[in-house]
């Protein structure tokens, strides 16, 4: 984080949604057969990315990405964010308490931080951990689905790249696949949150969309875009950036400019802008 054929019958349902909703339910090729009930978002839809406090969208937005602790806006394609690889600051006494082999340490103990936002990583380095982890990061994924989301963005998938060499990215996309399996159970989408070089992994994890940050600074979106079939949300931080993803782009994918914290409407520092 800066703080991822079906029948006549079905294809007929998909396109009465999409016209209504924005949105596909049905189960196309590239996702495997997944079951009807997982809802692929729409490519440009206007999105909203409140992250850092819910709020009620803007006129025209379609699709909006929330904490797992917000509730969904009404009406929307609405993604559940998931910090599904590390720790939040405010939880890292209970995991210590409860759970403290499954945070990442490093050959002195101590724990492996992401230094940016204070968050220890989590101990993905074993098939035990991994499935250990996913029984209790599933937990949110489902009450995500019981509150009313349609899909899930999983961050720090990219955590292996600051575990000091002790994660590598195939502990990565095991784990993710298990966080996968685990939304699609529950009837929800699954987004690539960033990590452009997993992208040749993405069928193999069982993603349907991406989230992305900064695709644009980093020359990453055409990635994105031809990997998912634009069903892209793709944030970005600077003006200009979002001025040259918009005018490269704007017409396919969801394109949206937030300030840094994702802060929520109507508080200091706020930035949204779409193209």
């Amino acid at each position: 984080m800066i703080f991822r054929p079906a029948s006549r019958r079905l294809s007929a349902l998909c396109l009465a949604l999409t016209a209504s909703f924005a949105l596909s339910a049905c189960s196309s090729p590239e996702s495997g057969g997944r079951s009807p009930r997982v809802q692929q978002p729409t490519p440009d839809a206007q999105f909203d990315y409140q992250i850092g406090g819910a709020y009620k969208p803007a006129a025209g937005v379609r699709a909006v990405s929330r904490d797992r602790g917000d509730a969904p806006a009404r009406g929307l394609y609405n993604v559940c964010y998931v910090n599904a690889f590390q720790a939040q600051p405010g939880a890292v006494k209970w995991w210590r308490a409860h759970h403290d082999d499954l945070l990442l340490r490093d050959d002195d103990g101590k724990l492996v931080i992401d230094e940016d936002w204070h968050e220890p990583l989590f101990d993905i380095s074993t098939k035990t951990k991994r499935a250990r982890l996913a029984n209790i990061v599933g937990g949110w994924v489902r009450g995500c689905a019981d509150d009313g989301f349609q899909a899930v963005e999983p961050d720090n998938l990219d955590s292996y790249e600051r575990s000091d060499g002790l994660l590598g990215a195939s502990d990565a996309v095991a784990f993710a696949k298990l966080i996968a399996d685990r939304a699609h159970g529950s009837g929800l989408a699954v987004g690539q949150k960033n990590t452009a070089e997993l992208l040749p992994k993405r069928r193999d994890i069982g993603f349907d969309f991406a989230v992305t940050e900064e695709c644009q600074a980093y020359d990453e979106c055409r990635g994105y875009a031809t990997a998912y079939d634009d069903r892209v949300f793709a944030v970005e931080y600077r003006k200009a950036d979002f001025k040259r993803a918009c005018r490269a782009w704007g017409d396919r994918l969801s394109i949206v400019l937030r300030d840094m914290d994702v802060r929520p409407a109507g508080t200091k520092g706020y930035v949204r802008r779409a193209c």
